[in-house]
């Protein structure tokens, strides 16, 4: 596998990476890109020049996932917006491997944290459906993956729930804020 950051001319990767962004999302927030068109838009806003855009490449110089960057606090913080991999390849260390590029892209660039939204559109988490007004941390503290909700899969790359945006996606749909100090 290579990782490449991802430029205006090579339309077939982002016609690749636009489909992998519908795919991987639609178990868990198909209304995020439910369309190929969607995902376009998302890839092509990732492509700008303050962005960064990173594809990870199989033996067949195929897009199997990709990983996107937008810098917050004068790039002090970078978001890392979004993340997505094949489904038929997820579990492979893909996903692990973009994630270990991208703080590094941006530790070269001068930032200290790397934060990120986590959606639980679908009740993949115990804070799902809940009121996060009552006693937040104590809920966070107790959090349970209920559907696979990737919010385990940041933990294990060292990041950490430094909070929650309660109702961010309609009422008992909360965004799990995760971050990661990545200075050295």
């Amino acid at each position: 596998m290579k990782i490449i950051s991802l430029n205006l001319e090579q339309e077939a990767l982002i016609q690749q990476a636009a489909q992998i962004l519908v795919d991987a999302f639609k178990v868990h927030w198909p209304e995020a890109w439910p369309t190929l068109q969607d995902g376009l838009n998302e890839v092509h806003e990732m492509l700008s020049s303050d962005r960064i855009l990173r594809v990870a490449l199989d033996a067949e110089w195929n897009a199997a996932g990709w990983i996107g960057g937008i810098p917050q606090y004068d790039g002090h913080v970078w978001e890392l917006h979004p993340l997505a991999v094949r489904p038929g390849l997820q579990g492979n260390g893909i996903g692990r491997a973009l994630v270990l590029d991208f703080e590094e892209q941006v530790r070269s660039r001068g930032a200290l944290t790397v934060t990120l939204g986590s959606d639980d559109e679908d009740g993949s988490t115990s804070l799902s459906n809940v009121d996060l007004y009552q006693e937040p941390w104590k809920k966070i503290k107790e959090i349970k993956n209920l559907k696979g909700h990737p919010f385990e899969f940041y933990q294990k790359m060292g990041y950490t729930i430094t909070g929650v945006m309660p109702d961010a996606n309609g009422i008992g749909k909360p965004d799990i804020l995760m971050s990661k100090r990545i200075s050295p």
